[in-house]
Formats: C-alpha cells, sequence, structure tokens
C-alpha cells in the first residue's frame, strides 16, 4: 500500500484565524459564558486557551526562551499532567481579563504564531514531537498539521456552543484535521493482534478524501489513503458531524458508539473508541 503524503496545512492557518476573529467579534456576552463540551470551560476559556497557545508559540519559535520552572517529564502521562496543570492555571488567571481584552490579544497574537508555525521547514525535525501518534521524533510538517487541529477543534468547541458550526465544515478545512487525526490509528492499535494481512476501512460520510485504510504487516499496523485490489475486512463508517468529536475524545464511549456503524469484525472496528488524537 502507498504511504500517507504529508498533510498540507500551512495555507489555512490565516483562514483559520479570520474565521475566529469574526466568529469573536458577533458574540453577545451570555454567548461568551456558554459551557462548551470541554468540561468546566466557558467560551471565553477556550478563547483564552487559543491566546495562550499563541503566546507560547511566540515565546518559544520567535524568543528561543523556555520557562525556568519547565520540569523534566519522563512519561507520556507527566506530559499530559503537566499541560492540563498549564491550561487550568491560565484559564484560571485570565478569567478577570474582559471578551474585548481577549479578542484584541487573539488577533495579534495569533498571527504572528500562525506566521511562524507556517514557515518552519516542513521536513525538518520538530521541537515538540507529535505523542498521541506514538512518535518520539516527528517532521515539521506534522507538527503543524497537530497545530492547525488544535486551532480548529478548539474554535469548532466555540461554535458548537453558540450553533455556529457550518463555517469549520468545510471539506477544505476539515479534511485536513481529519487526515490528521488519522495518522493516530497505528498507534491506537499497536496491541491488538490481528492475521498479516488484515485491512480496515474508516470512512466519513459525505467527505471528498472521508477513506482511511489500515493493514496489519507483519510487525506493526501501517496507515495509508489507498488500498487497492482488496476488500476491507471490517469497514468503520463514522458519522461526518461528529468525527472530530470522536477523535478528540469529546464523547462518552457509549454515545460515540451510536454515531459509528460496523461491518465485519465488531471487536476490532471498535477500537477506534478508544483512540485518541489530543494529548489527553
Amino acid at each position: 500500500m502507498p504511504s500517507m503524503p504529508p498533510i498540507q496545512t500551512a495555507p489555512l492557518f490565516p483562514v483559520l484565524h479570520q474565521h475566529l476573529q469574526t466568529l469573536l467579534r458577533s458574540l453577545s456576552p451570555a454567548d461568551w459564558q456558554r459551557e462548551t463540551i470541554c468540561t468546566g470551560w466557558t467560551v471565553k476559556d477556550v478563547a483564552a486557551h487559543l491566546l495562550d497557545t499563541s503566546l507560547r508559540t511566540i515565546a518559544m519559535y520567535r524568543d528561543r526562551y523556555v520557562a525556568p520552572d519547565s520540569p523534566t517529564i519522563g512519561s507520556y502521562q507527566e506530559l499530559v499532567g503537566y499541560l492540563n496543570q498549564l491550561n487550568n492555571d491560565w484559564v484560571r488567571a485570565t478569567r478577570r481579563l474582559s471578551p474585548a481584552v481577549l479578542i484584541d490579544w487573539l488577533v495579534q497574537a495569533g498571527a504572528e504564531a500562525d506566521a511562524l508555525i507556517t514557515a518552519l521547514p516542513p521536513d525538518e525535525p520538530a521541537l515538540f514531537s507529535v505523542a498521541w501518534a506514538g512518535q518520539q521524533v516527528s517532521p515539521n510538517w506534522f507538527h503543524v498539521a497537530r497545530e492547525y487541529t488544535e486551532r480548529w477543534h478548539h474554535q469548532q468547541q466555540i461554535r458548537l456552543a453558540v450553533g455556529q458550526t457550518a463555517d469549520l465544515e468545510t471539506d477544505e478545512l476539515y479534511q485536513p484535521v481529519l487526515d490528521t487525526f488519522m495518522q493516530a490509528l497505528p498507534f491506537a492499535y499497536r496491541d491488538t493482534p490481528a492475521t498479516v494481512g488484515t485491512l480496515l476501512r474508516f470512512s466519513v460520510a459525505d467527505l471528498a478524501g472521508g477513506n482511511w485504510f489500515l493493514r496489519r504487516e507483519q510487525d506493526q499496523w501501517r496507515l495509508a489513503p489507498t488500498a487497492p485490489n482488496q476488500q476491507p475486512d471490517t469497514w468503520v463508517q463514522i458519522n461526518r458531524a461528529f468525527a472530530w468529536q470522536l477523535l478528540t475524545r469529546n464523547l462518552p464511549t457509549d454515545v460515540a458508539a451510536s454515531y459509528i456503524n460496523i461491518s465485519g469484525d465488531e471487536a476490532l472496528g471498535r477500537n477506534v473508541l478508544t483512540m485518541r488524537s489530543v494529548m489527553m
């Protein structure tokens, strides 16, 4: 099977940033306080998190600054715990800021951070690996794609809370999100036994490029965009509107199961419900 090609997300950052500005400026005072599917966070909290992401990007890539109290991370779970604490500390602190201040800072910092990220040489090693895909070292293009999904899905959390999801659900903006998230499939299935040659097909309906294939090889699972001349042993069909929530683990497993349809080996297909394409 052919290997997955690099995912091209750099040209989409300015588009996503403009959508965010337009959205935030349209919100009413009540909208800012709406609860999101990000547990414990309001619309305003998620916007503040997006600002934090941009400011930390500028500090790292423009200023080469590392906080002196940054801990030594020894495991994946330690990294998750550190990031959760970092995120929650920022959100609590910025609750004293007005929405207008957040918008002003986001407009400036978001554009600068995006320019820094998208200027990275695509094939050089990234400063941070994509840990949820099981990688110790990642190319910059994958890191940039991961950053795109972060900006996309947090903005979509805001949009879901205020009933304005359509703008980010176009094939142009949504396809790269799912292409990136699906890179986690081989890692998610790493401990799943299967006969060599077993093929799984994952599909998102009504999406132009909505098929991904996972094949068991001698010592690993391998992801590819096509699987010529072979019928899948298991076919997992995922509801388009809820695919991003499934892959960012915003849905409880029993709820998520109602948005997928499995043909073939039920147990093998249901493993997708434990997959994560975010740090958690």
